[in-house]
C-alpha cells in the first residue's frame, strides 16, 4: 500500500489516503493542545509515544476480543489503520473523580467512585464537544440505540482490561477517552490510547503521568510521557 494525499489534519494527527480505499495512514504530531484548542504548545517526542503506545494497546485489546482499526506500524510516528467513519461521540470512562467531573460536581480529585461512569460528548470542535445524553444522541441522529449499546459494552470491557493491565505496571487508570468508527458497517475501536487521552497516576505516589502536566503547567511533561513508555516496556 502506498501513501497518497493528505485528507485530514487535526490537533494531534495527520491522516493520509492510501491506494487501497479501505485503509489510511495516520501520522502522529508533537503539537499539543488543551481546553478545546485554547492552549497550544509542543511536547517533544509526543508523536512517537502516542503512536507506539496506541498500537501496543490496540494489539493488547485485540487479544481480548476488542476489534480495533490498527493494521500495521510502519515508523515511529506512522501507522496504517482501517479507514473508518467515526461515530461522532467521544466516549469517556471515569474510574475516579478528576478533571471536569471533579470541578463540575465539587468533588475532591482522586475521590473513589462507587462504579465507573460512562459519559458521551458530541464530537464537534466548533461547539466545544458538549456533553450529550443517550436520548439527545438518538433524537438528533448522532447515533442509534444499537450503536450506543455496542459502544457502551465495548467501552466497559476496554476499561476492565486496561485497569488490570496498567495496575500491573504500577499505574492507576483514572479516566480516559475513546472513539469508535464504522468499518464496513461494523463498529470498531479507533483513534488512540495514550497519555493524551488517558489520565494516568502512579499507584503509590499519585504522580500524574499524562497530559494534565501540560494542561496545568506542572512541568516534566516529556518525562511523564517517557515514563509511561518505560512502564509498558516500550523504552
Amino acid at each position: 500500500m502506498e501513501k497518497k494525499e493528505l485528507i485530514y489534519e487535526g490537533k494531534a494527527k495527520k491522516v493520509y489516503a492510501m491506494d487501497d480505499p479501505d485503509y489510511c495512514m495516520v501520522e502522529y504530531k508533537d503539537d499539543a493542545t488543551a481546553f478545546n484548542g485554547l492552549k497550544k504548545g509542543t511536547i517533544r517526542g509526543k508523536g512517537v509515544v502516542n503512536n507506539k503506545m496506541s498500537n501496543f494497546m490496540f494489539k493488547l485489546l485485540a487479544e481480548k476480543g476488542i476489534e480495533t482499526h490498527f493494521v500495521k506500524e510502519i515508523s515511529d510516528r506512522e501507522t496504517i489503520v482501517k479507514k473508518v467513519s467515526i461515530v461522532p461521540l467521544e466516549v469517556i470512562i471515569r474510574n475516579k473523580a478528576a478533571g471536569s467531573l471533579a470541578k463540575k460536581l465539587g468533588l475532591e480529585e482522586g475521590m473513589e467512585l462507587k462504579c465507573p461512569i460512562l459519559e458521551f460528548s458530541y464530537k464537534n470542535d466548533e461547539l466545544g464537544d458538549p456533553m450529550i445524553n443517550n436520548s439527545q444522541a438518538i433524537a438528533c441522529g448522532i447515533a442509534t440505540q444499537e450503536e450506543i449499546d455496542v459502544i457502551s459494552d465495548m467501552a466497559y470491557k476496554v476499561n476492565d482490561y486496561m485497569k488490570e493491565f496498567f495496575a500491573g505496571v504500577g499505574v492507576e487508570l483514572i479516566d480516559f477517552k475513546l472513539e469508535f468508527g464504522k468499518f464496513h458497517d461494523k463498529i470498531i475501536l479507533a483513534d488512540e490510547i495514550s497519555p493524551d487521552t488517558c489520565r494516568f497516576w502512579d499507584i503509590k505516589t499519585h504522580e500524574k503521568l499524562d497530559k494534565d502536566r501540560f494542561r496545568r503547567d506542572m512541568g516534566g511533561v516529556e518525562e511523564a510521557y517517557a515514563e509511561m513508555m518505560k512502564r509498558i516496556g516500550l523504552a
